[in-house]
């Protein structure tokens, strides 16, 4: 396909204390919300939510979110929401949440508004779910025909979650320009289903240097739990920027290694999304060809962010060989995203999972010594 696609969804709001004013973006969608959101963050919003949508006369029906953006886990809530005559869907919480809360509204034909509580992956803006297993295996991308209709991001609420999830949002957005360029350079397609267009290679170049120069003031202060003007800019590069970028751009190696790792057993799974990209990312770059000091500029942020950078940080220290291939053969499976920006083999990928574990571990040492 030659042609260009940009999608995006119909309104971003972001700002501190938005939640409040939830029920006036909303009430245009219907007077009746599904609200998807585990037991953790329902306690952190619930009363907030509430009231916002009580003052504009918007009534809620509660589904609990078991964890696992599967396609159980769609249907029970789809057939709760059915039997609630439900009038549009709303996701709360971190991206299997609202991935769930997507794929729900597509079953429903509704509207769908996201409010992520986490910087965490730039899953909220797009039209697209990623379905695991319900043992958290990857399985497919689904895809809608439209983006969200909302997507609502309470900084002030991102500033007091875990500095974790919010380093994971950094290295899931680091990626973007990384596949991005590589899908440009190769010819690929999209997430859209098209080429990239000038825009979302804007974005997406903007939103790496958006986090390279934010990017570790915006994480000291989601440790303070306070408000800032870095962690405003570091929220649009992890969400609308990434998610514009990502989608509009495309995804290649990153992401592709990120699924890979979902194929091997242990401690693995017990890394975040962004974790996992942020690993993959140096993957990509160990499989093109850049100076030692491009390549060490992504360690040196992903190591000031506590990210993993070596096979031992993705708990895979004592992985052999074949588990590295084993790896290399899930991201190299057909349909995957590496093929839009990538011509290689899981054998060579394999190769690349190795290198850049070493050039991680030569810089770690260099700077130990230094």
């Amino acid at each position: 396909m030659s042609e260009r696609v940009f999608i995006s969804p119909s309104k971003y709001v972001q700002g501190k204390d938005v939640i409040d004013r939830l029920g006036t973006y909303v009430s245009p969608f219907g007077e009746k919300a599904l609200v998807i959101a585990d037991d953790v963050v329902w306690k952190i919003v619930k009363e907030r939510v509430e009231q916002s949508l009580s003052s504009e006369n918007v009534g809620i029906e509660k589904a609990d979110f078991s964890g696992e953006a599967s396609r159980h886990e769609v249907k029970r809530i789809a057939e709760q929401a059915k039997a609630a005559d439900v009038r549009f869907v709303m996701g709360v919480g971190g991206g299997k949440t609202l991935d769930t809360a997507k794929a729900v509204s597509d079953e429903l034909n509704v509207s769908v508004v996201i409010v992520p509580t986490l910087a965490s992956t730039d899953a909220p803006t797009s039209a697209l779910s990623v379905i695991y297993s319900d043992e958290g295996i990857f399985e497919s991308y689904r895809f809608y025909k439209k983006n969200p209709d909302l997507v609502l991001v309470d900084t002030k609420l991102i500033a007091q979650a875990p500095a974790r999830f919010f380093a994971s949002g950094i290295a899931d957005a680091l990626a973007t320009w990384v596949e991005v360029r590589s899908v440009v350079a190769f010819g690929g397609q999209t997430m859209a289903g098209g080429r990239p267009t000038i825009a979302a290679q804007a974005i997406a170049k903007r939103c790496e240097e958006v986090l390279f120069e934010h990017g570790r003031l915006a994480y000291e202060s989601v440790q303070a739990q306070v408000v800032t003007p870095a962690l405003e800019a570091v929220v649009e590069a992890n969400t609308l920027l990434s998610g514009l970028g990502f989608e509009s751009g495309g995804l290649a190696a990153a992401h592709a290694i990120h699924n890979g790792f979902t194929a091997l057993d242990g401690e693995i799974h017990h890394l975040t999304h962004g974790e996992k990209v942020a690993f993959g990312t140096l993957v990509q770059l160990a499989l093109e060809e850049h100076p030692q000091e491009e390549i060490e500029r992504y360690i040196a942020l992903y190591t000031d962010l506590g990210l993993p950078v070596t096979l031992e940080d993705v708990k895979l220290k004592d992985a052999s060989r074949e588990d590295i291939v084993k790896v290399g053969e899930a991201a190299t499976a057909e349909g995957e995203t590496i093929h839009s920006g990538f011509n290689v083999t899981a054998d060579e990928v394999a190769d690349a999972i190795i290198a850049a574990d070493r050039y991680s571990k030569a810089y770690l040492a260099k700077h130990a010594s230094s």
